[in-house]
């Protein structure tokens, strides 16, 4: 699917997993190419048929390897502190 919104182009090359879905939005996690450039990973809002997007944040695999390091000792410690 290739999508075109303000001057940018689009194309989601696959659909990674949905981190929260309100019925209106879904926060999603993807690999998408912006304007025919290599796939990076994109974390954001999503209405349904991915006709409009929100705000976002774009990583490459090496950020998206520190954010997963970062967020697996954040998960110790809040596991490891509940009551």
């Amino acid at each position: 699917m290739v999508k075109e919104e303000t001057n940018v182009t689009y194309e989601i090359i696959n659909e990674i997993g949905v981190v929260s879905d309100d019925g209106k939005w879904r926060l999603e996690l993807n690999r998408i190419s912006w304007n025919g450039r290599e796939p990076k990973y994109d974390l954001r809002k999503w209405s349904p048929n991915h006709e409009k997007m929100g705000k976002g944040v774009t990583l490459t695999e090496e950020e998206l390897i520190a954010l997963s390091e970062i967020l697996s000792e954040e998960k110790k410690f809040l596991l490891d502190n509940q009551k």
